[in-house]
């Protein structure tokens, strides 16, 4: 198996990579000059106004808004069963549809505070493997 490294994203601009263990990702969104947005994933051009849109740090936490657990055969080598969801973005008013952790399938709950991982999820629908962002239940605070 390749190191994580080595495994290429899903798509550019939509996460970061940290560099180590010590930096969390966040995901990687866009917002206009006349101040539309932001929107998850970055557009080219604003949808409002048509001007170029620029990159914004989203952030990596979140609460889940809504969410379901998917138990047909999956596609492109995702685990059986996976979960996506909707995830309300503490950093900004943004809801935003992404996948959830599948090791922690049992931990889901709407409200349930999350926060964002990148790893190994998955294929390319060739066999190589993707890196992936998904929210993962955020450790409780207290």
């Amino acid at each position: 198996m390749a190191s994580p490294g080595s495994i290429r994203p899903v798509a550019t601009g939509v996460f970061t990579m940290p560099p180590d263990d010590t930096t969390a990702p966040h995901l990687l969104g866009g917002a206009c000059d006349r101040g539309h947005g932001p929107f998850f994933p970055r557009p080219t051009y604003c949808p409002r106004c048509l001007d170029p849109v620029h990159e914004v740090d989203l952030g990596g936490h979140g609460t889940i808004y809504s969410y379901t657990v998917v138990r047909t055969r999956p596609p492109l080598g995702f685990p059986q069963p996976y979960a996506v969801g909707y995830i309300d973005l503490e950093e900004y008013p943004l809801r935003v549809f992404c996948l959830l952790d599948p090791t922690c399938l049992d931990e889901l709950k709407i409200g349930r505070r999350l926060r964002l991982r990148v790893g190994p999820f998955g294929d390319d629908g060739s066999g190589e493997p993707l890196l992936r962002p998904l929210f993962t239940v955020a450790e409780e605070e207290g």
